[in-house]
């Protein structure tokens, strides 16, 4: 299998050689820049399936270097952001980005994050009609008739991931490994607190869900209204 491509665009020498050696281990090929003229020029040359995008960088901001990334295609990008960063977060995700993370961040959480930006940007589901609900995987919303419906990312991602096996078992050890980026032999009922909420906010009852079933001891499954893709 072709390793999938990350452009890693950081100022921070040893932070830089922590995650491309961390993201390495995890099967990614992955290629360094640490300003913004290189990391343009390394993405026209890589063609890189996802890109890790630092705010701060010594020449421009990485904020112009995902403004030019967006101008020219959908390339994945994750910005790293620092915590006093709020604005640019909300900008970045303006200009195009697919998800934030701010510095420091356990690298667990980052690897997750990529591992969800690049099965959405593989998935070929945008809208789930839940009876009166409509959720947009591309635009990240989702509306119960002029009701805003709030969901997290990680509310999202779990839908994305069960509608793209309709009707199908989805088993907890596959979600907790696909959606939460954790280990197989990793205990904790993550997956169904988080059915638990997402149930509360589709479902007109919660306790007798019409769309996300349980399967006793295995997983869950979704049964749509509708896909469109």
């Amino acid at each position: 299998m072709t390793k999938r491509r990350i452009l890693l665009v950081e100022d921070d020498r040893h932070l830089a050689r922590v995650l491309s050696d961390n993201l390495a281990f995890c099967g990614f090929d992955v290629e360094r820049a640490e300003d913004a003229g290189t990391a343009l020029g390394r993405y026209r040359a890589l063609c890189p399936d996802l890109v890790l995008l630092d705010v701060m960088l010594p020449d421009r901001s990485g904020l112009e270097v995902c403004r030019a990334i967006r101008q020219g295609g959908q390339t994945p990008i994750i910005m790293l952001t620092a915590r006093d960063q709020k604005s640019d977060k909300l900008h970045g995700l303006q200009l195009g980005a697919d998800d934030y993370i701010t510095k420091p961040f356990d690298f667990d959480e980052l690897l997750a994050r990529i591992v969800a930006v690049l099965r959405r940007a593989r998935s070929t589901i945008r809208r789930i009609k839940l009876g009166h609900v409509l959720v947009d995987l591309g635009a990240l919303t989702a509306v119960a008739g002029n009701r805003d419906i709030h969901l997290t990312r990680r509310e999202f991602d779990l839908l994305s991931y069960l509608a793209e096996r309709p009707g199908a078992v989805v088993y907890r050890r596959e979600l907790l490994r696909e959606v939460w980026g954790y280990a197989d032999d990793t205990t904790t009922r993550a997956v169904d607190y988080a059915v638990r909420r997402l149930r509360k906010k589709i479902e007109a009852d919660p306790h007798k869900p019409r769309y996300i079933h349980t399967v006793h001891g295995d997983g869950y499954c979704l049964v749509p209204e509708d896909l469109n893709s």
